[in-house]
């Protein structure tokens, strides 16, 4: 028995830093965890605001692109409506 105590008194400095060194471990280890989130976080943040921006963009821009061509069909009716005018009035 006394063997034994003498061994696990020889190992315990060598196996007392891996102890200490497991923790400091874990914790440099949340730490860049911790860091690398708070790098990552803002560029997905930033990521998804220009995607919605993009979208509203887009729907903006059909918007328009549908009202420039409802522009066009009026200035063409409105075209056709003075022709009929000025011919009608040129008859009587």
């Amino acid at each position: 028995m006394s063997d034994k105590h003498d061994i696990l008194d020889a190992i315990e400095p060598i196996l007392a830093p891996q102890k200490k060194a497991d923790v400091h471990f874990l914790i440099s280890v949340l730490l860049l965890v911790l860091l690398f989130l708070a790098t990552l976080f803002p560029k997905i943040y930033l990521q998804n605001q220009i995607y919605y921006k993009s979208r509203e963009i887009a729907k903006l821009k059909r918007e328009y692109d549908a009202l420039k061509e409802e522009n066009r069909l009026i200035r063409a009716e409105v075209e056709t409506i003075r022709f009929k005018n000025q011919i009608l009035d040129a008859l009587f």
